[in-house]
């Protein structure tokens, strides 16, 4: 069982050309619970903050897209607001994101761009904003319904 430190260690790898590289420092200012907790093994750590690590661990591998599969999921709502304001942090230095989200608000807030998909196929893309406006999509494809 590894610490949250040697995990971290473990993902990082060179950045990409011309890219700069990120650093576990900024991880720990991301998150300053994990630099507390840095000599602590990975196993002991809550599902929020085991969660924080693997996100951390990602970056550190310096990647141009990085798929995040439901982040939020079981989080308390403080360490959500965290957690979506460190999306966007990435977002802005430029990584893409694809985001699996179940929560449709915090998707929204962190997206530039919307894909939902019923049966297997896209069913509506765009901006948040024409999501948010098309009441159809939503009741059809995003709503949960008691029908048996």
């Amino acid at each position: 069982n590894l610490t949250v430190e040697e995990n971290l260690l473990l993902g990082v790898r060179k950045p990409r050309t011309g890219t700069r590289a990120w650093t576990v420092g900024e991880m720990f200012e991301f998150f300053p619970g994990l630099e507390r907790r840095r000599l602590s093994l990975a196993g002991t750590l809550s599902g929020g903050e085991q969660q924080m690590l693997t996100l951390c661990r990602s970056l550190l591998g310096n990647p141009a897209i990085l798929l995040i599969d439901e982040p939020t999921e079981g989080l308390a709502p403080l360490i959500v607001e965290r957690l979506v304001e460190v999306i966007r942090e990435i977002r802005n230095r430029g990584v893409t994101i694809l985001l699996v989200e179940q929560k449709m608000t915090i998707a929204l807030s962190i997206s530039d761009r919307v894909d939902v998909m019923g049966y297997g196929r896209i069913v509506f893309s765009g901006p948040p904003a024409e999501l948010q406006d098309n009441r159809d999509v939503q009741r059809r494809w995003l709503e949960v319904s008691d029908a048996a």
